[in-house]
């Protein structure tokens, strides 16, 4: 649905988005970090540091964003966590302990996906509505079980520049999906560690992608997708890095800065007045059976 009629005439929807995975980062990929603490410390920055810069940073400029944030987190981290909700931004599910999904274990799947609904219901008080999995894995049942379980958007997919509906194996809508790309996630380019060792880019690489896919979008009349994580984006140089990248942002005319929530919300009231029918997503079509099934 290009050229989107976003809320009060914006020309583009903007998501600042931070995945704040903490110390699950380094757990949810190898348990045995439990035992490293100078790796868990990169991890333990985000939540120490890197928030709450960014919340300073969200505060100077009036802004609100979502963080997504896995279960564990929300029980481990929870006065960072409390902090978030209270400044008003929004908080999405990220798993439990940001474990990278196995199509062939679709009971650790719905594990992740539940543990995390309830860690953050218990912690906030509210069920979240939005998901993204970690590391972008999934399997081909997780559109159906975020929409039996009432959530409104999913942001995982990477095959769209646009949001756009799916639509379940028997022809039910399903949730809004928000695309990514990896080019607008700052782990691309900040992340590393002694056992994955890469080089890191330097801020001008970072910002100058950032502002041409960003122009790319403003010209289409779309939507923007930033994928952001305390314990990259949080350090110091990047902080000013990414109010450079908001003052960029903000000389363009008409544009709208929302939670991911809203942005959906905003999406599906605009589809419901139109006559376009909602895109099938291709990792629905069918899973090893050649068929989705049905709870």
């Amino acid at each position: 649905m290009p050229n989107v009629a976003w809320p009060n005439g914006a020309k583009i929807a903007v998501n600042l988005t931070f995945d704040f995975d903490a110390e699950t980062l380094w757990l949810g990929r190898a348990p045995t970090n439990v035992d490293r603490p100078g790796t868990l410390s990169q991890g333990t920055y985000g939540a120490k540091i890197g928030v709450p810069k960014i919340l300073e940073l969200l505060a100077d400029e009036e802004l609100s964003a979502t963080f997504f944030v896995p279960g564990w987190v929300v029980d481990n981290r929870t006065p960072i966590v409390e902090k978030i909700v209270k400044a008003n931004h929004e908080i999405g599910h990220h798993g439990y302990l940001h474990k990278s999904i196995d199509p062939n274990n679709l009971e650790m799947e719905l594990e992740e996906l539940e543990k995390g609904i309830e860690s953050i219901k218990r912690i906030i008080g509210v069920a979240p509505v939005g998901y993204r999995a970690p590391s972008g894995e999934t399997s081909a049942n997780l559109i159906r079980l975020l929409t039996e379980r009432g959530f409104i958007y999913d942001s995982t997919m990477l095959d769209d520049i646009e949001p756009y509906r799916h639509v379940l194996e028997d022809g039910t809508p399903g949730v809004l999906e928000l695309p990514w790309h990896w080019s607008l996630d700052d782990a691309q380019y900040l992340l590393t560690s002694v056992k994955s060792p890469r080089p890191m880019a330097t801020n001008d690489h970072v910002l100058s992608i950032w502002k041409a896919e960003f122009d790319e979008a403003y010209l289409s009349g779309g939507y923007f997708n930033l994928i952001m994580h305390p314990q990259l984006t949080g350090r110091p140089s990047r902080i000013r890095m990414l109010r450079e990248f908001i003052s960029y942002i903000k000389k363009y005319d008409n544009v709208w800065f929302a939670r991911s929530r809203e942005v959906a919300n905003a999406w599906l009231k605009i589809a419901n007045t139109r006559s376009e029918g909602p895109i099938v997503s291709p990792f629905l079509r069918q899973n090893e059976n050649g068929t989705i099934s049905q709870r």
